[in-house]
């Protein structure tokens, strides 16, 4: 009998963390990503509306200082329009002021001039500049007015500014995120405790037994697994149960036939007289088929008992198992003179074990024999009733009486006074087969006088 092992001590704590981890932090850094590709496009937005404010600016204050002074129209720089783009990024500024003819006031003459409204950006002697042009209106300037005034300005604080406002949004969002990170930490560990205490609680080396666990403050989530493992468990206690049983049982019903078979061995050989020498020989080997006997009944109980074997549903034909099992057992039937028959009215179809669902007919034919006298019958009936499939063996033997029918079924029992040897284990097969087949076995009296067994087992659907 194979018990299965147990491999939980081994939980993969700390990488269930950080996958956890992962799933989190990754898709919100990867937020943080898109939402710092539009900041780049804000902090951009924002230095060119700076910029343009800062060049209209500059371009009014020269525009404000054009006028028309002893008849002639003159136009003179403020500082302030020049000195207003000193940021400190080292920028240069170009301008050009002409009057509505396009005659050159002063300033830069190849200074390109922004046609459409708003600024521009446009290339300038090797730099790359941001540009606005101003029409204003001069007083008294005459066919000269209105002046246009044109500013431009190369890019260096411009692009300092968007990198100073995309780095503070960047410093930002990675602060959310490494915050972020922390409060799942923190929650992951808080999350993942109920798991840390059952591991705990598996590996614990006090705990020698496979008693339930039960971890408190589990989450609905963790409480399937501990059921799961629970369960398995008690799977696992149910088939060392039933290996002890086993080996129990197997030790007490074998040592009585291997001292007899010592005696009858020993005898044999002492004894010198050829006659005497073959009739222990003859009992040697009667011992030793009974042996043999009670060997196989104890492997299949154990074979029948629930969570010794891995739950089979072959479709079987019970009228096609009990003929091969009647075949097998006719010449016993002749030795002794027994009817052994067969009622079938065709193919009576079950799920289960097939192998033992046979062992089962075995079980229930070789009592019938075996308690049958000389001279007497055995008839297995099979018939298909409804939703279920009925198996009834009857014999003309002793019977059972009834304030006995209810132990029959314990293993080992044996009905006192009873005259034919037996282990007490066929019954005992028959109802565990029967009951893990989900059916029901009942004894009764046959017409004759002697068993009537009769097993019902649910119909294999089409």
């Amino acid at each position: 009998m194979r018990i299965g092992s147990l491999r939980i001590g081994s939980l993969r704590i700390g990488s269930l963390r950080i996958q956890l981890l992962a799933w989190v932090v990754l898709p919100l850094a990867g937020l943080a990503a898109i939402n710092l590709w539009t900041s780049h496009g804000n902090a951009r937005a924002t230095a060119d509306l700076v910029t343009d404010r800062m060049l209209m600016a500059s371009a009014r204050a020269i525009a404000e200082q054009v006028a028309v002074k002893d008849g002639v129209l003159d136009a003179t720089i403020p500082p302030a329009a020049i000195e207003m783009f000193d940021t400190g990024d080292r920028d240069s500024v170009y301008y050009h002021v002409e009057t509505a003819g396009g005659r050159l006031l002063t300033g830069y003459p190849d200074l390109p001039k922004a046609t459409q409204r708003g600024s521009i950006e446009t290339g300038f002697r090797d730099h790359r500049l941001r540009l606005a042009t101003l029409s204003h209106a001069v007083i008294g300037a005459g066919s000269d007015s209105p002046i246009t005034v044109t500013v431009g300005v190369t890019l260096g604080g411009h692009d300092a500014m968007v990198r100073r406002l995309w780095l503070s949004a960047f410093g930002q969002q990675l602060a959310l995120v490494a915050i972020a990170g922390v409060f799942v930490l923190l929650g992951l560990r808080r999350g993942l405790a109920p798991l840390i205490r059952l591991r705990d609680a598996v590996r614990s080396p006090g705990r020698s037994d496979l008693d339930p666990i039960e971890v408190a403050g589990a989450q609905s989530e963790i409480r399937p697994l501990i059921e799961a493992l629970n369960a398995y468990m008690a799977r696992v206690r149910a088939q060392m149960a039933a290996q002890r049983r086993f080996i129990a049982n197997a030790a007490h019903q074998l040592r009585t036939p291997l001292a007899l078979l010592s005696t009858q061995a020993s005898y044999a050989l002492r004894e010198s007289v050829a006659d005497r020498r073959r009739e222990a020989l003859v009992a040697l080997q009667a011992s030793s088929g009974k042996l043999a006997r009670l060997a196989e009944q104890l492997l299949t109980l154990s074979r029948a008992e629930p969570g010794s074997r891995r739950p089979r549903a072959d479709r079987i034909d019970l009228t096609e198992a009990a003929r091969q099992v009647l075949e097998a057992h006719a010449p016993k039937a002749i030795e002794r003179n027994i009817d052994l028959g067969l009622e079938e009215t065709g193919p009576v179809p079950v799920t289960g074990d097939g192998t033992m669902l046979r062992e089962m007919i075995v079980n229930l034919v070789d009592n019938a024999l075996r308690y049958t006298p000389a001279g007497g019958s055995v008839t297995v009936k099979l018939a298909a009733t409804g939703s279920e499939a009925l198996l009834t063996v009857t014999d003309a033997g002793p019977g059972i009486p009834v304030e006995e029918r209810e132990h029959v079924f314990e293993r080992f029992y044996r009905i006192a006074g009873s005259a034919e040897e037996g282990s007490g284990l066929g019954l005992a097969i028959v109802h565990e087969v029967v009951e893990n087949a989900s059916g029901s076995v009942t004894l009764g009296d046959a017409a004759a006088g002697g068993l009537k067994v009769e097993v019902r087992l649910p119909l294999a659907g089409n």
